[in-house]
């Protein structure tokens, strides 16, 4: 989302970096580049304001002007700042209170209410909490049975309301029912319009007003821009928020919600939408943030998520074959490809790497990068448990036939061997300590994940 910001503040401070001192002509020159890369990112404009003022006043100070690097004093001030726009430091959910505790979504059509409830919701399982789905949104057809969907697929409990009843009636229910069965934490999910309407905030005030939320999160979509800000604006005049949620930051819009929501409504952002998937929210860190926007990756994130989805026994037997030099076959390979799948795929984790690093793999689709994935796997689950284990022996009858049950070309075929032909180069020379080798080999091994 940020890949066009990112590009304009790493080109900044990539400028500042060059001259041998600071001034304040310099500086002034640097800040008008950083205001029209928040305003073509679509940053509400009183945050840009606000933010170059602030950003300029700290790079003029005398710690900056007099540091033996100020290109990299300035990167900090900048890094500082972008942080502090978006909340300084992460808020989680406030669940310190008499069960049961209730969340209530709110926003517009569209935003990502219903499935970030369901997001919501699996994260708090992950914590052993009790969970209980609940909607009211009797207008959009089929919103109540996406909601039971949903549940179902994650083994959550989901109030069975019906589009015939009252928003109202439901949430009476929905709370004496939970009371009643002592689950620990209640999700409501409310309707939405495709724009702000006054029935639509009585109607959300009644329901604020009977459910008594520990939590109101107000949802809101990062690619709706200067609307997203407006509309978040909205909201938190007619209800107490307590905390947003962004969604679909994997999306290609110039992310200037994300910089502006926190600043215009005072609420902390707690957690953002990173996939449609149902793993795909994540607990909100402002200063990782602001790292990826500058370039420089989200590793921490990284870690943690490689923590929850990487197979560790798996991965630790991989790494025993990739010190030992030896045995490295296409079940290896299909592995690595799963694990990389099971992270979110290319784009999410080339999101995540420092620019510099990610610039190396090349100037990679993620879409094309993951089909690509998918497309390995299907390739190596049409050859024989054998043929995995000596992919030498696959010759051109095997490759016709392999590539008929995978349904590709026999190029495609070639490709894929000729890119495990490398990675088995680099465990290798991996194995032999030569890491930097590795990294200079990574450039241009896999063009079809490019």
């Amino acid at each position: 989302m940020f890949e066009n910001l990112s590009g304009r503040l790493q080109g900044v401070i990539k400028n500042l970096r060059g001259q041998a001192r600071l001034t304040e002509q310099n500086i002034t020159d640097a800040m008008r580049e950083v205001r029209m890369a928040l305003l073509e990112a679509d940053v509400a404009l009183p945050v840009v304001r606000d933010f170059v003022a602030r950003v300029k006043q700290r790079a003029e100070g005398r710690e900056v002007l007099q540091s033996l690097t100020p290109g990299q004093a300035v990167i900090k001030v900048v890094h500082d700042e972008l942080t502090e726009l978006m909340g300084r430091t992460g808020e989680g959910l406030d669940l310190a209170a008499v069960p049961p505790v209730i969340i209530l979504m709110a926003g517009l059509q569209g935003s990502g209410k219903t499935t970030t409830s369901a997001k919501l919701a699996r994260l708090l399982k992950e914590q052993k909490k009790k969970v209980l789905l609940a909607s009211a949104d009797v207008y959009r057809p089929a919103a109540i049975q996406q909601l039971k969907t949903l549940a179902q697929s994650l083994e959550v409990d989901c109030f069975d309301s019906n589009a015939a009843q009252q928003p109202v009636d439901i949430a009476s229910a929905t709370l004496d029912f939970a009371k009643r069965h002592f689950y620990d934490v209640v999700i409501f999910d409310t309707a939405g319009r495709l724009g702000i309407d006054e029935a639509m905030m009585n109607e959300i005030r009644a329901l604020h007003a009977l459910l008594k939320p520990t939590e109101t999160l107000f949802v809101v979509d990062a690619m709706q821009g200067q609307d997203a800000v407006n509309t978040a604006r909205a909201f938190g005049e007619a209800l107490p928020l307590t905390g947003i949620v962004l969604t679909k930051l994997d999306g290609d819009a110039r992310g200037g919600a994300a910089l502006s929501v926190r600043h215009i409504t005072g609420k902390p952002i707690k957690f953002i939408g990173v996939s449609e998937k149902v793993d795909g929210l994540e607990p909100f860190h402002p200063e990782r943030m602001a790292s990826r926007v500058l370039g420089m990756g989200d590793v921490l994130s990284l870690i943690e998520q490689a923590q929850k989805n990487v197979d560790i026994g798996e991965a630790k037997k991989l790494a025993d074959k990739v010190k030992s030099g030896k045995n490295f076959d296409l079940d290896d390979f299909k592995m690595q490809m799963q694990q990389m799948r099971n992270m979110g795929g290319m784009g999410a984790l080339m999101d995540k790497l420092p620019s510099q690093i990610a610039g190396m793999a090349g100037q990679m689709n993620s879409d094309a990068g993951d089909k690509a994935i998918r497309r390995i796997e299907g390739i190596i689950n049409s050859m024989t448990p054998f043929e995995r284990r000596k992919p030498e022996i696959i010759k051109a009858t095997r490759k016709r036939r392999i590539a008929d049950g995978a349904g590709v070309h026999v190029q495609e075929v070639n490709r894929m061997l000729k890119q495990f032909e490398e990675t088995q180069k680099m465990m290798k020379m991996f194995s032999k300590g030569g890491a930097n080798k590795l990294m200079r080999a990574m450039q241009g091994r896999f063009p079809g994940l490019r």
